[in-house]
């Protein structure tokens, strides 16, 4: 259904919108109420002392092309959407899914969430004095719903009328969504200006500096190489309590580096000012450089409350090669963990089935309780048992790189799918058919993975390709599904919602840009979804989110390749940042630079 776009005004100035007995809140939780109190002072993992001034430099790995992140089209410079494009509500960081008030001052929505009214903070203005009212939302609804990423549309389709109220509330219809997520979707919304976009041009991709409400605008670009993002002077949110704390930087800027191994010789230079580490070989031995040595750069070990990241071989079902399920779960067992992590991770990961791994909602290991087997129980027969009853674990070798229980059962499998060995290749037994797919790659790390595992599947006759591309073209090919097999991560939350349809709902798998790589279409999947959507409490909500882990590692449509359970940050010691860390982990916006080198700053 098209929502309706309405620009009238209904009520006078200064009236509060919507159901009396829904009062308005600064705040909104997905479950429960909002962990901090209304006079708030700011978030307890920021410092409200932390000196302003300095630049914080980035080292990005990639190239980018535009600097619209809102559209399909080219690859975005990364920060636009946080530092310079506000929404309506922002993220409280030490709590699941909790929204405060940002450019909206309050929120007002009705136990079943049938619609939610948003109330504007009057100081808010875009970076050139325009004030944001209520047309602008209206206006970035229809605007990313209709010319936005694919996602947007999925969301917002939900909504059967955007209202503006009066210049100051925009009120949202969502009387069938069942869908208790979706006021928090809609804080969410980037707000655009209304009067600054051309819509004819805004899905064309642009090196045009964007217009936000945020704290930064965007200063010197130089393509493909580099973004500066600078204080804004005026910003009219720097003395709310959300932001207090944050934003402590004049400047922000984001170096490209097109290959990783300059990438860290860059910041072994000190030309950039931190790094996520991601490569356990560098994070054990790779900082012995003199300035690691001498404590100018300091490494932090955080361990976040969030589902740990999990890196997976997602399988593109939209090929044949993989259609059957047997085949999957015979690649599965070929691909030997043990032997990767003993000589590429140190041993520094573990793996989990699921796709929630480390958390409560994690079903890997679980037993099913009572709840999740009642939404399982029209798809029961699809879920093996051992996956229902939690005895379901991967498989483990010897570490050789030549383990044979392994290799037997995948074998059977594959004879199981209309396989067989001629001489060393394994052949499709109907048509003679090699089985063979291509990996494709984008950094030396995956690259390092893909290789290994062409190793393993060698001995069972199968023989691949690895392709490695750039980032553009990787981009490009994944988000036209125009692969085999690559490696993706799912970032998740401890309070999932409407991203899961976009990550693996059937909607998703025909519609190009989505992130459902695999290419899913399984009711089970979608019915799941739907349920985590509708829970009215966190018990329900844990059981459906489980259901759906269950869903998912019954597909077999990824191979788990390792989980990281520790977030590993390195930084020059010019950067400073908060003693307390939030549930999410790192919070670059909470650091600042020690007064001391400001002024030796180039």
């Amino acid at each position: 259904m098209t929502a309706a776009v309405v620009l009238a005004f209904s009520l006078a100035p200064g009236a509060v919108a919507g159901d009396a007995a829904a009062p308005e809140s600064y705040g909104l939780s997905m479950h429960g109420a909002p962990a901090l109190p209304a006079d708030f002072t700011h978030m307890p993992y920021a410092n409200p002392d932390a000196p302003k001034g300095g630049r914080l430099t980035w080292g990005v790995l990639g190239t980018f092309d535009s600097l619209n992140p809102f559209i399909v089209r080219g690859l975005a410079a990364p920060q636009i959407r946080t530092y310079v494009v506000e929404s309506l509500l922002t993220r409280g960081n030490d709590e699941p899914f909790t929204l405060y008030g940002l450019l909206a001052k309050t929120v007002e929505t009705d136990d079943v969430r049938s619609y939610v009214t948003f109330r504007l903070n009057p100081a808010a203005h875009f970076s050139d004095g325009e004030p944001v009212r209520a047309d602008d939302v209206v206006f970035s609804f229809a605007l990313l719903r209709d010319h936005g990423r694919p996602l947007y549309r999925q969301y917002y389709s939900k909504v059967t009328k955007a209202e503006v109220l009066d210049p100051l509330t925009v009120r949202f219809d969502l009387p069938a969504a069942n869908d208790r997520e979706l006021p928090l979707i809609l804080g969410l919304m980037p707000i655009l200006p209304r009067h600054a976009i051309d819509v004819a041009r805004f899905e064309d991709t642009t090196l045009a500096p964007p217009m936000g409400s945020g704290p930064y605008r965007v200063g010197a670009v130089k393509p493909g190489a580099s973004v500066t993002l600078t204080r804004d002077p005026n910003y009219w949110g720097r003395d709310l309590p959300i932001n207090r704390g944050l934003w402590n930087f004049d400047e922000i800027r984001l170096d490209f580096y097109r290959e990783s191994n300059g990438q860290f010789e860059a910041f072994k230079r000190g030309l950039y000012d931190f790094r996520v580490e991601t490569e356990p070989l560098r994070w054990h031995d790779g900082y012995g450089f003199p300035a690691a040595r001498d404590g100018e750069v300091v490494r932090d070990t955080i361990k976040p409350g969030v589902p740990e990241p999990s890196e997976y071989l997602v399988f593109n079902t939209r090929r044949p090669v993989f259609a059957d399920i047997r085949v999957r779960q015979a690649l599965t067992l070929l691909f030997d963990f043990e032997w990767i992590n003993r000589n590429y991770f140190f041993g520094l990961y573990g793996r989990s089935a699921g796709y929630f791994a480390g958390s409560e909602l994690s079903a890997y290991t679980r037993p099913a309780d009572a709840k999740e087997r009642e939404l399982l129980k029209p798809f029961a027969t699809r879920i093996p048992p051992d996956i229902l009853d939690g005895s379901y674990r991967l498989p483990v070798t010897d570490g050789s790189g030549r383990d044979r229980a392994t290799l037997r059962q995948a074998l059977s499998l594959l004879a199981e799918a209309g396989y067989e060995l001629d001489g060393s290749l394994l052949r499709q037994r109907s048509s003679g058919a090699l089985l063979t797919f291509e990996i494709l790659t984008t950094t030396r790390d995956q690259e390092r993975i893909a290789l290994a595992y062409a190793r393993d599947l060698k001995r069972a006759g199968i023989e691949i390709s690895v392709r490695s591309v750039d980032p553009v073209q990787f981009d490009q090919r994944r988000l036209a599904y125009e692969f085999d097999m690559i490696q993706n991560r799912w970032d998740q939350s401890l309070s999932p919602g409407n991203e899961q349809a976009f990550y693996f709902g059937s909607e998703a798998a025909d519609m190009a840009g989505t992130r459902n790589y695999m290419g899913a279409k399984d009711a089970a999947i979608d019915a799941m979804i739907a349920a985590l959507l509708a829970a009215r409490d966190r018990q329900n909500f844990v059981a459906a989110v489980r259901a759906l882990d269950r869903v998912l590692m019954a597909g077999f449509y990824a191979i788990p390749v390792f989980s990281a359970g520790e977030q590993w940050i390195a930084r020059w010691n010019r950067i400073e940042t908060p003693k307390a860390t939030s549930l999410a982990g790192y919070l670059p916006e909470t650091w600042w630079q020690r007064v001391d080198s400001q002024a030796k700053q180039p």
